[in-house]
């Protein structure tokens, strides 16, 4: 079995079955390292092969994130082999191989960041993007993809095409996210014929559509300069924990963020201190009164 044409047609697989771009990226990246580690051929991998591999792995001081990333991948080659090249090779990657992660809490700002955080940003575009990561829930890359014709101004809401899991959904706008893209809009270039929403405004790119390393340094920007923690994805996180802690349902809260599973979604039931304390006290209430 030749391993670069397997590798290739592996990635063609990926691309026919609409993998992202940065998955296929990660997943042909880690089953050619895989095979470039290899002392046996491909269909002599064994389990055991796998956990020598997996202790290189750790040799290299790679994260278990990271690990697993890499076991995903080469099980999914195997799979291919397996299912779709009809090569019949057990997949030598085993369950009980993932690395144990750990699982902190989804972390969030306080009202008084938010207000500063936007406060310091003056430029509309900047403020649009962030502020529908902040109330519509978008990720980084919803928010790259974005296009004119998915938002609905009259109805305040936007269609989410393609999102993470390959999943459509509908979105909602509050009235300062419907502000604050209004506002762009308005210094947006009208004779732009990109459909992408936000555009880069300076430099050799200027008119193109932003990229999500845009995006990314810009908010590493007014980190550095606010002094805040702050992040694409701790925006999104903000929005779940306040719509829980002003009583909104689990459920809708999972819709509205694209999570695939609830257990996703009940992370920040953990975290959302302010409902937790005043559950606490109407209940502490109730029972004094009782006594």
């Amino acid at each position: 079995m030749e391993p670069t044409e397997i590798i290739i047609k592996f990635k063609r697989f990926l691309m026919k079955v609409n993998y992202s771009k940065e998955t296929i990226k990660n997943r042909f990246y880690t089953v050619k390292s895989f095979i470039k580690w290899l002392d046996v051929p491909i269909e002599m991998v064994t389990s055991k092969t796998i956990l020598d591999y997996v202790g290189y792995l750790h040799n290299r001081r790679l994260k278990a994130k990271t690990i697993n990333s890499y076991l995903d991948g080469i099980s999914k080659f195997y799979e291919f082999l397996y299912h779709e090249r009809k090569i019949r090779i057990p997949n030598p990657v085993k369950p009980a191989y993932k690395q144990l992660l750990p699982k902190p809490l989804p972390k969030f700002l306080r009202e008084e960041e938010i207000v500063l955080l936007f406060n310091h940003i003056k430029s509309k575009r900047d403020s649009a993007m962030f502020k529908l990561m902040l109330r519509c829930g978008l990720r980084v890359e919803e928010v790259v993809n974005l296009t004119i014709p998915v938002i609905d101004f009259k109805r305040k809401r936007i269609l989410v095409l393609n999102g993470k899991f390959r999943k459509d959904r509908i979105v909602y706008m509050s009235d300062d996210a419907v502000y604050a893209l209004v506002n762009y809009f308005k210094i947006r270039p009208s004779q732009s014929k990109v459909q992408q929403v936000f555009l880069v405004q300076k430099g050799l790119f200027r008119g193109k559509p932003i990229s999500k390393r845009g995006i990314q340094k810009i908010i590493e920007k007014y980190s550095k300069e606010t002094g805040l923690t702050v992040s694409c994805h701790r925006l999104r996180h903000t929005m779940a924990t306040q719509l829980l802690n002003a009583d909104a349902m689990l459920a809708t809260v999972q819709e509205l963020m694209g999570h695939d599973c609830i257990y996703s979604t009940q992370r920040y039931a953990k975290v959302s201190n302010t409902k937790v304390r005043r559950d606490y006290f109407k209940a502490m209430k109730t029972l004094m009164s009782r006594a």
